[in-house]
């Protein structure tokens, strides 16, 4: 791949933009003892904030999309769009608007309300490991890297933007988070519009490409069997657990302004993946097939079409879209850490300085991850196949009665579904060939850790309703 050529004024380009973040999160007012208002913004975000900072959070594996789009074309919309909208909607009719009337300061904190301290406490750990930055502070290194002609180790450059991101977050708390959101929305959306647009003058349009990719970039299975297609929409179900969702909704000022905020979210999110998905085929028409690095395709894209100016401009983009959800899950992780889990062990100290303090930690964990699993779509998969069915039906269950359990057969969900799906990942990573193959007996890990949170569900509702058919009966002896 050609060398970057990258000028002085496109490097001016990047540095006015982390000045920007320093300046939008220089705000002494945000210093504050108030955990309402360290957390939540004091719970009065507008609609505008709401969806600027809920879609470049949302949106932060940017360079895991443009190696999906690149090596699989239009399925990439199947397996990472559609179904995050299905569930984003489905977020919004039935949990946005509960979760902005409950007094809870975090997601932690409303399954301890629900359920008990004791399954409070526990759910803390797999909410920290899922909102865990090591993606994005993969991206941020690898970008990097080839900003400075790739000297250095990527880690370094990746340790750096972390704490960078730790400085301000710990500092200005959600309200730093939500101000440099509005400036990464904007910086985001813009880059692309670019990106595709100079890529349609340097090969052609969007027929014309169409016409120049392979047959299975056309199909929207993309040539994947159904069980992995089928995994990444149960996946999505992240979207019920993700702390991300239900900080930002919490946060909301009203209920309506939580429920409609994500609906334009939603078709935010749809323009952006067709502005992505489309950058990654022209980068596979453009660049050719055999790109050593998939992950890179959008920045050598950038590197390959656009001119002095434009293309500081989009490696702005690129660094906007990751920051903007990396500076989300450091707090959110943080916060989890801190306010959720060591209080109960240094109860002395303030809420609001442990989550400072956790801050720095999540950051470091996260680099550490990075080192186990150095892709993008790989650490999605494995935190979300591990952590999601041990989370989602208690987490559900505090707002909608259908799903909610006894109190006493929480922790055995969440244990019992999270070790099963660990110990199928272990299995399949073991015994299968290839590398990064975790099925064990050709079935996904996500399943059997599903299936026994399910199964806890059905029993524990059964012994349940014969708990209650029996006080029921009781009482009419009494009687």
């Amino acid at each position: 791949m050609a060398e970057l050529e990258f000028t002085l004024f496109d490097w001016a380009i990047i540095v006015c933009y982390f000045g920007l973040l320093v300046y939008l999160t220089w705000q002494k007012d945000w210093q504050t003892d108030d955990e309402e208002s360290f957390l939540l913004s004091g719970r009065k975000m507008s609609l505008a904030a709401f969806v600027a900072t809920l879609v470049s959070t949302w949106y932060g594996g940017i360079l895991g999309v443009g190696e999906f789009s690149y090596q699989n074309g239009l399925s990439t919309w199947l397996i990472l769009g559609i179904p995050f909208y299905v569930f984003s909607a489905l977020f919004a009719w039935l949990l946005a608007g509960k979760i902005r009337m409950n007094k809870a300061l975090s997601l932690p904190e409303a399954v301890g309300n629900f359920y008990g301290d004791k399954a409070g406490l526990f759910s803390a750990v797999p909410i920290f490991i899922l909102v865990s930055p090591a993606p994005y502070i993969l991206m941020l290194g690898l970008i990097f890297q080839y900003l400075t002609g790739g000297a250095g180790d990527f880690l370094w450059y990746a340790s750096a933007v972390a704490l960078f991101s730790v400085a301000y977050v710990t500092f200005g708390g959600f309200n730093a988070v939500v101000h440099t959101d509005m400036l990464q929305i904007t910086l985001m959306f813009g880059g692309f519009i670019f990106l595709i647009i100079f890529a349609g003058m340097e090969f052609g349009s969007f027929g014309q490409l169409w016409e120049s990719i392979p047959a299975d970039y056309q199909d929207i299975s993309g040539g994947h069997d159904w069980q992995y297609i089928l995994v990444w929409f149960f996946i999505a179900l992240w979207t019920f657990v993700d702390p991300s969702f239900h900080q930002r909704a919490a946060a909301a000022k009203s209920p309506r302004t939580a429920q409609k905020g994500i609906f334009i979210s939603i078709l935010l999110w749809s323009v952006f993946d067709f502005l992505t998905i489309f950058s990654g085929m022209y980068g596979f028409a453009i660049l050719g097939s055999e790109l050593a690095e998939p992950i890179m395709v959008y920045p050598y894209l950038a590197n390959e079409i656009l001119p002095i100016g434009l293309k500081g401009l989009f490696f702005v983009a690129l660094l906007a879209t990751i920051m903007s959800t990396l500076d989300s899950y450091i707090f959110l992780s943080g916060q989890t850490l801190g306010r959720d889990l060591l209080v109960k062990i240094f109860p002395q100290i303030k809420n609001n300085t442990l989550t400072r303090i956790s801050t720095l930690i999540a950051a470091l964990i996260g680099i550490l991850l990075i080192i186990i699993y150095p892709s993008v779509i790989d650490l999605w998969y494995v935190i979300g196949s591990v952590m999601i069915p041990g989370l989602l039906i208690p987490v559900m269950g505090v707002y909608l009665k259908l799903f909610s359990l006894r109190k006493g057969w929480v922790l055995p969900t969440m244990v019992g579904s999270i070790a099963v799906s660990l110990g199928w990942l272990i299995l399949g990573t073991i015994t299968s060939e290839g590398t990064y193959n975790y099925t064990f007996y050709g079935i996904e890990p996500f399943y059997p850790g599903l299936a026994i949170s399910i199964l806890f569900w059905i029993v524990g509702r059964k012994k349940n309703d014969e708990l209650l058919e029996e006080t029921e009966f009781t009482k009419e002896i009494v009687d």
